[in-house]
């Protein structure tokens, strides 16, 4: 069986930095729903389609085409005192615009921490870099309905509800 709209397919993957420093290695496949479902890079999905089990792919992804470009005004400097008294570098924290209606939250990493000031980042930490997806496909199988009704996959490898 082919790659296909409405497939399951598991995969193993390496991401690496423009550098060619390995950023990301899965330990087991993981699966998405093949289709549109924005279970995976559209780019990577892209070149993944009409391919069988065993096919590998090298995938360049520029910021557009990965984690976007990187946004320097989601990157907030706040009094030191609003923050734990353990506050470390690399801890990230949930915030939102004060004046937003919505219940939609952005995870912000520490970057920084002085004794006055704690530094904030809200870019994903590969914005704005250009990666390279390499792959091997491990299996393809048909999706359930309730995966495709859901949009997602489920049980081995997947979503768990």
């Amino acid at each position: 069986m082919n790659v296909a709209k409405n497939t399951v397919v598991s995969l193993s993957y390496e991401l690496f930095d423009a550098n060619g420093t390995l950023v990301e290695k899965v330990a087991e496949p993981v699966s998405y729903l093949h289709g549109g479902y924005d279970g995976i890079f559209p780019l990577v999905e892209e070149a993944l389609h009409d391919k069988a089990v065993g096919s590998h792919l090298t995938v360049t992804l520029t910021p557009d085409d990965a984690f976007g470009e990187y946004e320097h005004d989601l990157v907030r400097v706040e009094p030191r005192n609003l923050f734990p008294a353990n506050i470390e570098v690399g801890m990230q924290f949930e915030g939102g615009e004060e004046e937003a209606d919505d219940d939609e939250y952005d995870l912000f990493t520490v970057v920084e921490v002085t004794d006055a000031e704690v530094t904030l980042d809200g870019n994903h930490p590969l914005a704005g870099k250009t990666l390279t997806f390499t792959c091997t496909i491990t299996d393809v199988r048909p999706g359930t309905e309730e995966e495709i009704t859901h949009g997602h996959v489920h049980g081995e490898g997947g979503h768990h509800h």
